[in-house]
């Protein structure tokens, strides 16, 4: 066996043992005996990345990539390697040379088919939509089923694409796992016919914000029919029964009473055939209960702050939720608020870390047994401001003035670029320009309140 095939066995061992820098050597010693071997080229760019070295994997990856054009480990590699180093570049204060490498890259993985990961948060990173939207539509294609579907309904959605979003999003139904909690009603589904004599069931899916942000619908299901009831989370079923429309609200556990007809609220934008020119957004649709467990308490705390401007703040969301890593922001990027004079900061943080470097932050938590002690505390507040959690959802529905910090990839009921909500006028959005960047959200935010 001569020495080059040796060094190559060699190299293929270490890279499968993870021993970078002695993988990285018999690479070169390879390479050495070899100059003209793509494969060993693309074996270094690889192993560079590993190493953290992507300057000289990207250069080791276009070697590969001189020798065999469309050579996918080198073409990988690459890509990994620049996304690395334009990251990096970022990280280290060089901003403008980072994302000249990250532009670079992009515009390479349009000519070369990069990896569709690395297509991805290149456009991320970028904070280029019109690449995303071709990112998205290009796996689509490679998908099917109900889940290619689903995927489709949050694009149009995100887009403002409504009536066909809501129609291809009835299609989470039949994707395993997506509904929450599964449902098995024998009852036949309400298909926004007129139901006088009978009573529907309405009844919750997905989270909190889900359920303050489409029971505004029931004023309009109770139009078209007899009795109207709705299964409710049990920590906000005092709040909803405020809803017009509703003629009971059973918190969910507890036994059903009999009905004829049943829905998701989430099906109910697609049962109306809801566009942008005909959401229902007529506001508050909800108030404070009667019953508050601790309204005491809480009359007590903010009477303390008179004279001064209240504001509430959540800066983070259930730990749990999908996207809640990049919906949620650290505490410190908050520090910069502490800079507004005259204020009264009351955290509704309850989830994850619960304190802030703001001095005169009143912690609220402690308080809040249930959705009716933060609607009654939201009641005393002049302005909200809070990423995308049930907070914000539940201040818009109350017609509490709200600036809402969303990421750069948002949800799809916030939709794209813009600064208001044609779900919750009185709300305002405040979004990443780039992916992570909540510096810049907080830097405007204390721009427009100062």
């Amino acid at each position: 066996m001569d020495q080059a095939q040796i060094a190559l066995n060699q190299a293929h061992r270490l890279i499968r043992a993870r021993q970078w820098e002695q993988a990285r050597a018999a690479c070169q010693s390879f390479l050495d005996h070899e100059p003209g071997n793509a494969d060993g080229w693309a074996d270094l760019g690889g192993v560079l990345v590993q190493l953290g070295r992507f300057g000289e994997a990207v250069q080791a990856s276009r070697r590969a990539l001189d020798l065999v054009q469309d050579h996918p480990t080198a073409r990988a590699n690459w890509f990994a390697g620049m996304l690395a180093f334009g990251k990096g570049l970022i990280a280290e204060g060089d901003p403008a040379r980072g994302r000249e490498v990250l532009r670079e890259a992009l515009a390479e993985g349009s000519r070369r088919q990069a990896p569709p990961e690395y297509t991805y948060e290149l456009a991320l990173l970028l904070g280029d939509w019109h690449e995303l939207r071709g990112h998205f539509e290009r796996e689509l294609l490679q998908d099917s089923g109900p889940s290619r579907v689903f995927r489709e309904s949050n694009l149009r959605l995100l887009y403002g694409e409504l009536p066909q979003g809501w129609d291809l999003r009835e299609a989470r139904l039949q994707v395993p796992g997506l509904t929450r909690p599964v449902r098995t009603f024998s009852e036949p589904r309400w298909n926004g016919e007129p139901f006088p004599g009978k009573t529907l069931l309405l009844h919750f899916e997905q989270g909190f914000g889900d359920t303050f942000m489409f029971v505004r619908y029931a004023s309009r299901v109770k139009a078209l029919g007899g009795r109207v009831l709705l299964s409710a989370q049990v920590p906000l079923a005092d709040v909803v029964s405020t809803c017009a429309g509703l003629d009971q609200v059973i918190p969910h556990g507890e036994p059903l009473p009999p009905f004829d007809l049943q829905l998701s609220l989430l099906s109910l934008p697609q049962v109306f055939r809801t566009g942008l020119d005909s959401i229902p957004a007529e506001i508050p649709y909800l108030d404070v209960p009667a019953r508050v467990p601790n309204r005491k308490a809480i009359a007590e705390i903010l009477a303390a702050a008179a004279g001064k401007v209240r504001i509430g703040l959540a800066w983070s969301g259930n730990p749990s939720h999908d996207g809640d890593r990049l919906r949620s922001l650290p505490v410190e990027a908050l520090a910069p608020l502490q800079a507004l004079p005259g204020v009264a900061w009351y955290s509704f943080q309850v989830w994850g870390e619960q304190a802030a470097p703001l001095a005169n932050l009143v912690p609220m938590a402690p308080l809040l047994e249930n959705f009716s002690d933060t609607a009654y505390a939201l009641t005393g507040m002049d302005l909200v401001l809070s990423v995308d959690t049930a907070l914000a959802h539940l201040a818009g529905a109350m017609g509490i003035p709200a600036l809402v910090l969303l990421p750069f990839e948002p949800d799809f009921r916030w939709m794209l670029h813009r600064t208001d909500s044609p779900w919750y006028p009185t709300l305002r959005l405040y979004r990443q320009p780039a992916l992570h960047d909540w510096s810049s959200v907080i830097k405007q935010v204390l721009h427009d309140l100062t």
